[in-house]
């Protein structure tokens, strides 16, 4: 079985201009928990989960700096502050650019087990050789084809 025989080719993605208050709508519209940021020519960049905006949101604590008998206090931020601005901000600061996992379409379904079970990704974008993103599995789609084609 390969990648391309039960990936989701009708890709959700944003671009990394995207505002974090236009990648909530889109999460929460269409059900996901994460999408690719491809630039305009549809090639991987990175890609940011529901779990990076909710770190990304969290409101910072409290800090104290002690600069040499000058001391200031940061107060603990609180979360309608901190979106605020936030909301504002494009995805390019908080996806992850770095050590991204991807599949190819003529990857085996062996691959994708091994990648989700490793980093315990919920989706992995499928790009072709010229990294442009061609599709999309998620650990949902991948159980759901197992259970539907290969265990009945």
């Amino acid at each position: 079985m390969k990648i391309q025989d039960f990936m989701i080719s009708d890709v959700i993605s944003v671009k990394e201009d995207t505002t974090v208050k236009e990648l909530l709508q889109i999460l929460v519209n269409n059900k996901i928990g994460g999408v690719p940021v491809v630039n305009n020519d549809n090639v991987l960049v990175g890609v940011i989960s529901d779990g990076d905006v909710i770190r990304y949101l969290q409101p910072s604590n409290r800090n104290v700096f002690d600069m040499f008998s000058v001391i200031l206090f940061s107060d603990r931020e609180e979360l309608v502050d901190k979106l605020t601005y936030a909301l504002k901000n494009p995805v390019k600061r908080m996806m992850r650019t770095r050590d991204l996992k991807t599949l190819h379409p003529n990857n085996k379904l062996d691959e994708a087990l091994q990648i989700f079970a490793r980093y315990h990704f919920k989706k992995i974008p499928v790009i072709d050789d010229s990294h442009r993103v061609v599709g999309v599995i998620s650990r949902g789609d991948l159980l759901r084809h197992i259970t539907n084609h290969l265990i009945q």
